[in-house]
């Protein structure tokens, strides 16, 4: 399998942007920017899947990497239980012991050498090393320290760095490079929606995998909204009167889509079940910032290493990871509204719009500084004062706000709801003094985010202009 998109799919992104390469100069004659297309590998975007991949990421590493797919595929098959599930039974601390003693003292030091040659193997190597570490820590005892052995910890780190993403489980494991067909022989570009399937889940429930392929969906119904952002800068480019209506109904069919966005969102509701996620889904995935006892990952063998950072990025994987909604927000200006303006967003709200980002494929962070270099906002012409033109914004805008309100839906029903009838299950436990060996309870229960998603949403629908 070639490593590269194929180039006749590729969006023409130089072109897309009417921008510079940063390495082509103006002519010195005409004043004429050279827009050739970027190489399909500096954005991996695909005209057809958008972020996702053209095809199914690859589902097992070459043999020199077969202890550690040897070693994901025993945990997934042993069916290990989370140390927070109550009442865990002796059979199951002793198979999920066995499984992490096997891997401390006999899963081999392996070079990760080779797999820097390909993209995809990367790709696959961080999958498969970040949910063997996200199963070795959350299958400890939750008295004990979290230290991963070097065995996991150092190729990790090594891969990360290749990759330029954080040593944690991120939403491109989860959902970007964690797809295949249902069906293959039904196989079509881009593939149907409910062709979908995940290749690793670590419950192997079937809620488990909605939740995931709800956002696969959003990904591939997504690449109608990149085209018409693409059509529309090609409109912008030439900026007549012509092209002024034409962005107007690239602009009602954006805000459409976006209305499609948010109903395979709300269609999770289907298929996952809101307390198995939060109690059996949510906590594999957890990073080191949502440790409910507040542990310190410490991964082992870096004083062998010293050319290895200590990993400072251990957030799990969100959608606010998703490359196509930050796209959405850039695009229209959302995210760079001037401060003062209506729907500027704060500086905390930048911060960790930005952080978010940390956790995206490279790719898709070039992708994303590259539309915030465009010279020609969108934003800036509607602020001219057509009035057609400020309605179809707007409505672009106020979907994206509706969006923002069924995704602080689905946080309150799945992440927010469990957790406060968890607090309450366990405040009447204490009263009647049935709590005595429960570890005490911490974390917020998604109420930092949730803040964060009401003032960013807030913000949005702020942002609309009036004529």
């Amino acid at each position: 399998m070639s490593d590269s998109i194929p180039p006749d799919h590729s969006l023409p992104l130089n072109h897309f942007l009417n921008l510079p390469r940063p390495d082509i100069v103006v002519g010195a004659g005409d004043g004429i920017v050279d827009t050739t297309t970027l190489a399909a590998h500096d954005f991996d975007v695909d005209t057809r899947t958008g972020f996702m991949p053209p095809d199914p990421p690859i589902s097992r590493l070459p043999e020199e990497w077969e202890p550690w797919e040897a070693t994901l595929e025993k945990a997934l098959s042993m069916k290990l239980q989370l140390a927070v599930k109550l009442g865990l039974t002796e059979h199951e601390i002793a198979q999920s012991c066995s499984w992490r003693t096997d891997v401390r003292n006999n899963l081999p030091m392996l070079s990760t050498k080779a797999l820097t040659t390909s993209e995809l193997l990367l790709r696959r190597a961080h999958h498969v090393l970040t949910y063997i570490m996200h199963s070795y820590i959350h299958t400890l005892p939750l008295d004990a320290e979290i230290r991963i052995p070097a065995s996991i910890s150092i190729p990790l780190l090594e891969v990360s760095a290749h990759l330029q993403l954080p040593p944690v489980a991120t939403y491109s494991d989860t959902v970007l490079y964690n797809w295949d067909l249902k069906s293959p022989s039904e196989e079509t570009v881009p593939p149907a929606l409910d062709n979908l399937r995940s290749q690793e889940l670590f419950t192997g429930s079937n809620d488990e995998q909605e939740f995931y392929l709800a956002s696969s969906r959003i990904e591939i119904k997504g690449v109608e909204a990149l085209e018409l952002m693409r059509a529309t800068m090609d409109e912008m480019f030439v900026g007549d009167e012509i092209a002024v209506r034409r962005i107007t109904g690239y602009l009602h069919k954006l805000a459409a889509v976006v209305d499609e966005l948010k109903s395979i969102l709300l269609d999770v509701r289907k298929g996952c079940e809101p307390e198995f996620f939060y109690h059996s889904i949510r906590p594999w995935f957890r990073g080191e910032d949502s440790d409910p006892l507040k542990r310190k990952w410490a991964f082992e063998g870096l004083e062998e290493h010293p050319e290895i950072a200590q990993p400072t990025d251990l957030s799990g994987p969100s959608a606010g990871q998703s490359a196509l909604i930050h796209a959405l927000d850039i695009f229209l200006g959302l995210d760079n509204c001037s401060a003062g303006e209506e729907g500027a967003l704060s500086e905390d709200q930048r911060t960790l719009l930005r952080r978010m980002q940390i956790y995206m494929p490279r790719h898709h962070r070039n992708f994303l500084r590259h539309l915030s270099a465009n010279p020609r906002p969108v934003r800036s012409l509607v602020m001219q004062g057509d009035p057609k033109l400020v309605e179809s914004y707007n409505d672009a805008v106020r979907a994206v706000k509706v969006f923002r309100d069924a995704h602080f839906r689905i946080v309150t029903i799945y992440i927010i709801g469990p957790a406060s009838r968890e607090r309450q299950a366990r405040r009447e436990e204490e009263e009647a003094g049935l709590a005595e060996n429960r570890p005490p309870l911490k974390g917020t229960g998604g109420t930092h985010l949730a803040h964060f998603l009401k003032g960013v949403r807030d913000k949005t629908a702020e942002a609309m202009v009036t004529s």
